[in-house]
């Protein structure tokens, strides 16, 4: 088959690599819908990921297709034809964090990567407990949608919404995207500061009251302050110390703050210890996704809340994606890119 495959920093070459035969409790996947993600940007700009995948090795992560291969042990559970769509992990459901409730920070999650391909094999316990059926009328592009909406999902539970609170989420990418429709679709009123023409516009088709754009220098808090409204919520789904600190600036007096964005490993943050205790904040930060917060999410796309239409801008077939990912590390703004794996 044709894949992806990353070999080391800004190195990623289409190429052709071997289907391999299935183990025990495995389905294989004809991929329909692959798309881009900030994540994959990363792995790019670096050249590897510590817990996901080490060189040269196929990789993208945001999918949806139909099994066209079935092993004899999977059988019950999926059939020639099923449309599906696949999380990039599973927990184990045997250590302290899955067995305390918290499954996202499993000790073991495996990872599945290998979007970027005409097909690919989802591991046991994946199709145990994290590949899931889709309605007829799913479009596998909207499916594909299912793992980063999931992690927004689960960013939303931590936060505990109310209907009729006030919160900012500073960045206008996918992530910022879902946060503001999930975010509407309870009810709050929802300001975003982000950049780029296009990101706001979609940022206020998705039910965004307000906005506030960001200057090339990267200041969010000035703006923001400027704007004269206050937030009982602050998401940040930038990853950038700067936006961290920002974010604990711009929250009310009892508000609550998610550090959503991962900032490069590294990095630290300065706050002010007097305003964080005397004005009562709760300061928290959200990671991956859970077996539960898949399904929710699944079940918002096919209730039509979450669209393909309103993050994916882009299309690009699977032998120009090493140029896209130049693109993409240069600069290029679009939302999300469609790889078409059949070309």
């Amino acid at each position: 088959m044709t894949a992806a495959v990353l070999h080391g920093k800004e190195d990623v070459r289409v190429e052709s690599v071997p289907e391999r035969a299935l183990a025990s409790g495995e389905v294989r996947v004809r991929i329909r819908a692959a798309l881009t993600c900030g994540t994959d940007l990363k792995v790019f700009k670096r050249g590897y990921h510590a817990r996901m995948l080490v060189p040269p090795t196929v990789f993208g992560h945001e999918l949806a297709g139909e099994v066209c291969e079935v092993s004899p042990e999977a059988a019950g559970l999926f059939a020639m034809g099923d449309r599906v769509v696949a999380a990039n992990s599973a927990p184990c459901g045997e250590c302290f964090s899955c067995k305390a409730g918290q499954p996202n920070l499993c000790d073991d999650l495996l990872f599945l990567n290998g979007a970027y391909a005409q097909s690919i094999v989802v591991p046991r316990r994946i199709v145990e407990k994290n590949l899931l059926k889709l309605q007829p009328e799913t479009p596998f592009r909207d499916a594909a949608l299912t793992e980063p909406l999931a992690c927004v999902v689960q960013g939303i539970h931590d936060l505990k919404l109310q209907p009729g609170e006030r919160v900012l989420v500073i960045g206008a990418g996918p992530i910022g995207l879902m946060f503001v429709a999930l975010a509407k679709a309870a009810g709050c009123e929802v300001t975003v500061a982000g950049r780029g023409e296009n990101r706001l516009a979609k940022a206020r088709a998705l039910g965004a009251v307000a906005l506030v754009e960001i200057g090339a220098d990267g200041d969010v808090l000035t703006p923001c302050k400027q704007s004269g409204r206050t937030f009982d919520v602050v998401i940040e789904a930038v990853g950038k110390p700067e936006c961290w600190e920002a974010a604990v600036q711009l929250v009310r007096k009892g508000g609550r703050v998610n550090f959503f964005g991962g900032c490069p490993s590294g990095t630290s943050v300065n706050l002010d210890t007097g305003l964080v205790h005397y004005s009562n904040l709760t300061l928290l930060a959200s990671f991956h996704h859970t077996p539960s917060a898949i399904r929710e999410a699944l079940s918002w796309i096919e209730r039509g809340v979450i669209r393909a239409s309103d993050f994916v801008d882009a299309d690009c077939s699977l032998t120009e994606l090493p140029e896209l990912f130049r693109g993409m590390a240069s600069g290029n703004r679009a939302v999300k890119t469609f790889i078409d794996v059949t070309q």
